[in-house]
């Protein structure tokens, strides 16, 4: 894994290997990730995201804390994927950095919390794949503007973007920093254990029906007169 410009910020390129039959690849491996971060990383969820061209997804990032860590890959076609750092008082608050990913070169990015995270699809369509380290929660859902001038994120020029309503609504950089909304920058949260699933009761036993009428006990035997 390679670190990026912005702490908190890695990227990892597979090794692969092909024969005849096609291709196959380590993409995530929490133990080569532990040693390159000095952190772990829990998986909580799972998600997919089926992009066309000219999609603009995020800036998006989670309430600090927990925060949501997350490590992305584009499993199919191509992306810009965009790492943003919304941190206040990081060194490199506002400052942003672009990574190709894609299915040729299986380059996937690692980012912890209190960055911000978007992409645009390149390809017709775009297939990406995160890991997160918490769950989704909508409440602490947040979003920054992706073509806020003050941020200033390059974004490749398309006939049409095609933003969510979401994302199109989501404040600047400085509404949401006068608003409180920022993550403050500081040492990574501890990991949370995921949430254990619901107990499910165990079935109440089923007690066979019981008989009204009681046998009676057999009579003493009678001595014998004869």
């Amino acid at each position: 894994m390679r670190a990026l410009g912005i702490e908190g910020a890695w990227t990892h390129e597979p090794r692969t290997f092909g024969d005849a039959r096609g291709t196959f690849l380590e993409w995530f491996r929490p133990d080569e990730l532990g040693t390159a971060t000095g952190r772990s990383m829990p998986v909580a969820q799972a998600n997919q995201s089926v992009s066309r061209r000219g999609v603009v997804r995020g800036v998006h990032y989670s309430a600090v804390p927990p925060g949501q860590a997350k490590y992305v890959s584009c499993v199919r076609g191509s992306v810009l994927d965009v790492i943003v750092d919304l941190r206040t008082g990081s060194p490199t608050f506002g400052r942003w950095e672009a990574v190709p990913l894609d299915d040729r070169g299986h380059r996937a990015v690692f980012l912890t919390e209190g960055l911000g995270h978007g992409f645009a699809a390149l390809s017709e369509e775009a297939t990406v794949v995160y890991l997160c380290s918490t769950r989704y929660d909508p409440e602490r859902e947040h979003g920054i503007d992706p073509f806020d001038t003050e941020l200033g994120i390059e974004w490749p020029a398309f006939a049409e973007t095609v933003l969510s309503d979401r994302d199109r609504r989501a404040p600047s950089l400085a509404e949401a920093r006068s608003r409180g909304l920022l993550p403050r920058y500081g040492p990574p949260p501890a990991p949370q254990p995921p949430p254990a699933p619901p107990r499910t009761p165990a079935p109440a036993t089923l007690l066979a029906p019981v008989s009204q009428s009681l046998s009676r006990p057999p009579s003493p035997a009678r001595e014998s007169t004869s």
